[in-house]
């Protein structure tokens, strides 16, 4: 190839291809690779424009050389604007996660708050998901512990209910929050609708920003008790005020200037990044949350920053101030286009990024940073501890290079029943939860035969994984390791499984416990080595049995929740017509399957989406002897 050559003359003829076609108005482009996949999404105002770059190969950094040489085709989507381009890049972007591109590794869902507003006395309550219940919802909090303070909080600050309808419409005494003095016990009637509705307007306009609203209002009334000698009535409010005290400087930001409002700092240290996230929603913190984006070590954070910001709001809504620790590129386009997102959402209100150089904003922002900068050093010392772990694990088990991905599978039943295998993965980063599975027993297999459950669950996990690598797009994720809980039984029994699959480059490991299962004197099984145990105190033991344990865990929890499924759903699941929306409906209206055949006939035929025939049918499953009229 002489001088004067590009090197990469495939992908440039492919993208020089498009552009005969392309418009010089906004839109989103996709490069992809000879599998489908896509390697880049970007944006742009004028698409002939910007694609036009990647054919000037000498202009553009190594890590596009090279997204330019695998890419066998492109994708394009037009839009009316360039800020919905950037709404369009970001849903992609984390939908895809493209090599190339910076990429939001975030598939939690974030908890909020609701005051409902479809019964006489609202309920205070956490809610994930839709918003399918009328009332009104505050939020995001960071983490479900956030959101079970604030709960806990408003209880004693304004003694609302958290109980569900089906159990508030069923007490017949007050309960235990009401004795602790976190709740106003409506359910029985200790409180009249005015005066609860009063306080609920109280938790709105506290909810809302108007705390000092709320504490004059508290303290006056307080004071007018006090003259009209109603001592009981007076101390139980400043109990109420104090509780309110608390709330308000249990903080660690709570500035006084910001009523709703994100915090993003963004650290780099080692080619890796944190994002720090602080909710400030009417003026309280709300939790934070650190992100690792992932990206090349040449990205810089305001670039890191930029595309953090369009894929962190691309499902939720944004708050009307977002305050950085960096100037960013197209901070007017990326605030147009969270105002769209904002509108989407209902709120109709102007987005504002900022950066802050002084002044109280500046001192939240810095204290923001030092939160990810910290995480960072965390996530970074971490890492290295757990490479120098793989490479130990390498060197006792003779495996060519430290261990990339290591799956461990564990498996819970009683008896048989509700039997339930689990896979867990670890690599480098540590746990990967978000490859956890699942998998529900099939059978048939005997009651308490462990070899049958753990065949069937191998079997499962690697014919899928053979299946997926000869469709092609999206090679699926390998292991290095295979450990699984148990001794030489258990280690053949899966060495068997994977031969027949024709798996022969897994290394596969068992861990059995001691004679007298003492944690410390485990025994280890492997193909080409005799059984071993390692010293009491060795670093790699301590890791191995976290791996074991952590498998334990999710497979005891995952057994609990299926039992669970089974034991509620079980006696309605006999009834023939009784489907999964009927059931719901039941369950929803009569708060548990005792309650459904507990309910008399005319209770079941008055619940909703139940009909005259199929409450005689239920009735009748739950009261074999009773006779039920047709009149």
């Amino acid at each position: 190839m002489s001088a004067q050559e590009p090197p990469h003359p495939r992908g440039v003829a492919v993208i020089e291809a498009q552009l005969a076609t392309l418009p010089l108005t906004p839109g989103v482009y996709r490069m992809l690779d000879a599998k489908g996949e896509a390697l880049y999404v970007g944006k742009a105002r004028a698409l002939r424009k910007r694609v036009t770059a990647y054919t000037q190969l000498a202009r553009l950094p190594e890590r596009l050389r090279r997204m330019v040489s695998e890419t066998v085709a492109m994708e394009i989507v037009t839009t009316h604007t360039e800020a919905e381009a950037l709404l369009l890049e970001a849903n992609l972007i984390k939908r895809l996660k493209p090599r190339f591109n910076i990429v939001l590794r975030d598939d939690k869902s974030y908890p909020w708050l609701v005051l409902t507003e479809d019964h006489p006395f609202p309920q205070i309550a956490k809610h994930r998901g839709a918003r399918t219940r009328k009332g009104s919802y505050y939020g995001p909090f960071a983490s479900a512990w956030a959101v079970n303070q604030t709960v806990t909080a408003m209880q004693r600050v304004f003694l609302l209910r958290s109980c569900a309808d089906t159990v508030f419409s069923t007490r017949t005494r007050p309960c235990l929050l009401f004795q602790i003095r976190r709740c106003s016990a409506p359910c029985v009637g200790r409180i009249s609708q005015a005066d609860y509705a009063a306080l609920v307007d109280q938790a709105r306009a506290f909810l809302g920003g108007k705390a000092g609203h709320v504490q004059q209002a508290l303290a006056a009334e307080m004071e007018q008790a006090a003259e009209g000698l109603e001592f009981e009535r007076a101390a139980a409010v400043r109990d109420r005020i104090r509780a309110l005290t608390h709330v308000q400087g249990s903080d660690v930001i709570n500035p006084a200037s910001l009523a709703d409002a994100d915090i993003v700092a963004v650290w780099q240290a080692a080619g890796q990044s944190c994002v720090q996230v602080f909710f400030i929603r009417g003026g309280r913190n709300n939790g934070n949350r650190a992100f690792f984006p992932s990206h090349t070590k040449a990205d810089e954070a305001p670039d890191v920053l930029a595309a953090f910001l369009a894929q962190f709001y691309d499902d939720k809504p944004p708050p009307p101030l977002i305050l950085l620790n960096h100037d960013i590129a197209e901070a007017e386009l990326i605030a147009e286009a969270l105002s769209l997102k904002a509108s989407s959402f209902g709120s109709g209100r102007r987005v504002e990024i900022a950066a802050p150089q002084r002044g109280e904003k500046h001192a939240v922002v810095a204290h923001a940073e030092l939160n990810a900068r910290e995480a960072l050093e965390r996530r970074l010392a971490e890492s290295a501890g757990q490479a120098r772990l793989l490479e130990a694990v390498a060197g006792l088990f003779t495996l060519p290079a430290p261990p990339a991905r290591i799956e461990v599978y564990d498996n819970s039943h009683i008896m048989g029943a509700s039997a339930y295998g689990v896979m867990i993965v670890a690599g480098p980063a540590g746990f990967d939860k978000a490859a956890y599975r699942k998998f529900s027993i099939r059978g048939p297999v005997t009651p308490g035969d462990d070899f049958a459950m753990m065949r069937e669950v191998l079997q499962r996990r690697f014919t899928r994984a053979l299946k997926e690598e000869d469709q092609g797009p999206g090679s699926p994720a390998w292991p290095d390791i295979v450990l699984i809980d148990g001794g030489a039984g258990q280690l053949s029994a899966a060495r068997a499984v994977l031969d027949d699959l024709g798996v022969s480059d897994v290394k596969l490991i068992a861990i059995a416990k001691g004679p007298d299962r003492d944690a410390g004197r485990e025994w280890f099984h492997t193909d080409g080595q005799p059984p071993f145990q390692l010293p009491p105190r060795d670093p790699v033991l301590y890791f191995l049995q976290r791996l074991r344990d952590e498998a334990h865990r999710f497979a005891i929890t995952t057994h609990r929740a299926g039992r669970s499924r089974a034991l509620v759903g079980s006696e309605l699941d006999e009834i023939a017509g009784i489907g999964p929306g009927r059931k719901r409906a039941l369950l929803n209206h009569f708060g548990s399957a005792r309650g459904v055949g507990q309910a008399g006939l005319s209770d079941l035929e008055a619940a909703p989406g139940i009909s005259r025939e199929i409450a005689r049918r239920v009735y009748a499953h739950f009261h074999p002897g009773a006779r039920v009229g047709e009149g």
